[in-house]
């Protein structure tokens, strides 16, 4: 069980992961910013059911439903080949190359490629996070890396 003080720092330090992982699901800045809300919504309302230990797995798998709950009601298109002018709030992208090459990878192997590269998930936590098993976690990220730099062919792509 979180306490309101545990909370509320916890949740405080994540909001730039969370707006980063959202915004790759919906690349709309006010569609990832009103995910997160709903989700820290969701979230304080259960806060008695999350465990301590896996809080930020848990919060990160709100923001995920919520994303997703946006991007099946909303009613507009965001092609994947225009991104919103500037960047997110939470995320600067060094080359918009790049970013742009990520958008573009399907979301089952985007979401885990910004979970562990934008926001610094260590890969049990996005198998927690997205209730995958760990090996296709690690598989997916193998995978949207070698998309990536087939994709990137040209530019020289280094992945930590």
């Amino acid at each position: 069980m979180v306490d309101a003080v545990q909370f509320q720092r916890e949740a405080e330090a994540l909001l730039p992961a969370l707006y980063r992982i959202s915004y790759g699901i919906l690349r709309a800045r006010q569609d990832a910013e009103d995910a997160v809300q709903q989700a820290l919504l969701k979230a304080w309302a259960g806060k008695h059911r999350a465990a301590q230990e896996a809080f930020r797995a848990w919060l990160t798998r709100i923001v995920i439903n919520e994303s997703r709950n946006i991007q099946r009601h909303r009613m507009r298109v965001v092609p994947s080949d225009t991104l919103p002018e500037g960047s997110s709030p939470a995320f600067d992208a060094p080359d918009l190359d790049v970013m742009e090459a990520v958008y573009r990878l399907p979301e089952r192997l985007r979401v885990p490629f910004l979970m562990k590269y934008a926001a610094e998930y260590k890969e049990r936590e996005i198998a927690q996070a997205t209730r995958l098993p760990l090996s296709t976690v690690k598989n997916r990220l193998a995978r949207a890396r070698q998309l990536l730099r087939d994709d990137l062919s040209d530019q020289e792509v280094s992945f930590p």
